[in-house]
């Protein structure tokens, strides 16, 4: 809504973009919060503001309505209205016909409006996270969506016509956490498809037409309740091909069953009575073998130290003024992250870059960094410092300041759009709106004095985990709220022993892939056997106060107790 704000008090930033001609805007935080609930919505000049290629407005509470307005900003190409209380999104959105990138997750949205299937430019959509019961009919005229998030609702079912050739550039769904209770078998229609997560909803069967789906490499069926209780424990610890494999080998066996009982006579069943038998026998042998194996590399195990285990283990001093910047953080070492056969490093990377896209809000909530521990030296402080006085050696750069790497990232920024000719950025470049107006930038030193990390940019060259990185540190820091980072740090362990069991079953056939990396090696003496299989160890570390006093410990033994099967954690 508009409410009755004074239209000529405009917001500096909404003030800033019109006099700059700017193509982004962002607004997000408690301050424009405060804004929307003392003036009753939206300054409305923002829909004044019509050469916008990217608009966000997220983290805002109070915000519950997008004006008709928006209609006028038909040069958006991505609109991210994430993280508030919208309640309903005006059918004026069909209008916005260059939209690509529409994020509405996190929010209480209960109907999405018909109009949204006319964007026939969008290709990503989010909406999870809110309280959706179904999904409008006619998705299939988005011809060009590539990514479709719908977790965390309510929704029973897919469209009708979702099920289409016409989305043959659909390549992720992922629908977990809701109450889908059947996938069509015209789901080999979505030619495209390469993850597709269906974990935790109410599916009985696996139509095996998704064997079909000749470029799925990555499926998530876990939290299901299936009627073969065997393809029930698959994946729950299998790869997508194994499981895609006894989908396709199911449906051929109970094809062959139905045809040998149509050919059944008297005479041959009395005669083959006894070798059935024997075969029964033997196939209820190799059943129970092979449910064994499938328990066996269902399993996966993180052992936690101790903090008095390791009395030299690394603690973390937060500053006083953190508490006003960005005040929580939690940290842990891990051991026996095995990054060195094939792609291993490049996997984990990119799970963490899609943690920070989805889970961390595109940084907005929480942001992770990695560290080689054995280039750190501790205690480590978390602090603040004027962004003149903050230095840092970022990754892949010399020694800046931060106000010469906010400088640097500003200028590329400006030259990525001239050159692409586009409005949206990649990398660090589309976090430098995160720490606009702050006159304290948070960080992470060393005992030498050191800036390891700067969250939520980047960290440091020096402390870069590479591929011989045996021993890794973990931060996760927020202006949200402690469980967040706690939230994120379980995502993130749970993600890596995932990885590394993947590397440990695949150890024969990592380094084939045409990138040069070198095989595994055999363990050396003295090795543990978490450092050739997919276990982790976690080591505790404590966070204190500026007195010494404890502020947390992490991981503690409500955490990472998400009700996982296969997740085992020693204590």
């Amino acid at each position: 809504m508009l409410g009755s704000m004074d239209d000529s008090k405009e917001w500096p930033e909404v003030e800033k973009a019109g006099k700059e001609r700017r193509r982004e805007l962002v607004l997000q935080g408690a301050a424009v919060d405060k804004r929307i609930s003392s003036n009753g919505g939206l300054n409305p000049a923002i829909y004044s503001l019509t050469l916008l290629n990217y608009l966000e407005i997220s983290q805002c509470p109070s915000l519950t309505e997008i004006h008709d307005d928006i209609k006028h900003l038909t040069n958006l190409q991505s609109l991210i209205l994430c993280r508030n209380k919208l309640v309903s999104i005006p059918r004026a959105i069909g209008g916005l016909g260059s939209v690509k990138v529409l994020d509405l997750s996190v929010n209480n949205l209960r109907v999405l409006p018909e109009e949204i299937t006319r964007l026939a430019e969008l290709n990503t959509l989010n909406v999870s996270c809110n309280s959706l019961e179904a999904l409008p009919e006619g998705l299939s005229q988005c011809t060009k969506l590539s990514t479709i998030n719908i977790s965390k609702n309510h929704i029973t079912a897919f469209p009708d016509d979702f099920y289409s050739e016409r989305l043959d550039l659909l390549s992720t769904v992922i629908a977990s956490d809701n109450s889908i209770q059947e996938l069509s078998a015209d789901v080999h229609k979505l030619s495209a498809l390469k993850m597709l997560d269906l974990s935790n909803n109410m599916l009985s069967e696996i139509p095996s037409d998704l064997s079909d789906c000749s470029k799925l490499k990555e499926i998530n069926l876990r939290g299901n309740k299936f009627k073969d209780k065997r393809l029930e424990k698959m994946v729950n610890g299998c790869q997508t091909k194994s499981i895609l494999d006894y989908i396709r080998a199911g449906s051929r066996g109970k094809g062959k069953g139905k045809q040998g009982e149509d050919g059944d006579d008297a005479e041959a069943g009395g005669r083959n009575a006894d070798k059935r038998k024997r075969q029964q026998q033997r196939k209820k042998k190799k059943k129970v073998d092979e449910e064994d194996e499938v328990e066996e590399l269902d399993k996966m195990v993180v052992r936690v130290l101790h903090v008095s285990d390791a009395p030299t283990a690394l603690t973390v001093k937060v500053s006083e003024e953190m508490k006003d910047i960005r005040p929580y953080l939690v940290c842990c070492m891990v051991r026996g992250m095995n990054l060195k056969p094939g792609n291993a490093l490049k996997r984990f990377l990119m799970a963490q870059t899609k943690l920070h896209e989805d889970l961390c809000g595109k940084r907005t909530t929480a942001t992770i960094a990695t560290h080689d521990t054995q280039f750190l030296k501790g205690p480590l402080v978390y602090g603040a410092k004027p962004p003149a006085q903050l230095k840092i050696v970022p990754l892949g750069r010399k020694e800046v300041t931060a106000v010469e790497l906010m400088r640097q990232l500003q200028l590329e920024a400006d030259e990525q759009r001239k050159q692409k000719k586009r409005q949206n950025v990649s990398g660090l470049h589309k976090y430098l709106q995160l720490l606009d107006g702050k006159a304290l930038y948070p960080c992470l030193l060393d005992a030498d004095g050191n800036v390891i990390s700067f969250p939520p940019i980047t960290n440091s060259e020096k402390t870069k985990i590479r591929k011989t990185t045996k021993e890794l540190f973990l931060e996760v820091t927020s202006s949200t709220s402690l469980q967040t980072c706690k939230d994120v740090m379980d995502a993130l362990i749970l993600k890596m022993v995932e990885l590394n069991k993947f590397t440990a079953e695949h150890k024969e056939e990592v380094g084939s892939d045409g990138e040069g990396d070198t095989p595994p090696e055999p363990a050396a003496d003295g090795e543990t056997a978490s450092e050739t299989s997919s276990e982790l160890i976690i080591q505790q570390i404590r966070t204190v106060d500026q007195d010494g006093n404890l502020k947390v410990v992490y991981p503690s033994k409500t955490d990472l107790s998400k009700d996982i099967s296969n997740l085992t954690v020693i204590w």
